[in-house]
């Protein structure tokens, strides 16, 4: 979500955004470590397409994530809405 349409948001459901939005650093390594697996063996078979790409993508959205659920918690800061723990 960009920040504008964070802003649209009510307290609400910007609250319930965030609690659905949390990070979890292991599983997504884990997922990005796979998927870098999966781009090495394609690019040893010599089969480059569809099984490169489609792992290139979700390592994308790994890695946005976190800038989103940062751009989350900047909009409760300045809401002064009560700011979730990583823990």
């Amino acid at each position: 979500m960009s920040q504008e349409e964070l802003s649209q948001l009510s307290d609400k459901e910007l609250l319930e955004v965030a609690k659905s939005s949390k990070p979890s650093p292991l599983i997504d390594a884990f997922f990005i470590g796979f998927l870098i697996g999966i781009i090495i063996y394609s690019i040893a078979a010599n089969t480059w397409g569809l099984l490169t790409l489609i792992p290139l993508f979700l390592i994308y959205l790994f890695l946005k994530k976190p800038k989103q659920y940062a751009a989350i918690q900047t909009e409760l800061k300045k809401r002064n809405l009560k700011k979730l723990n990583l823990d």
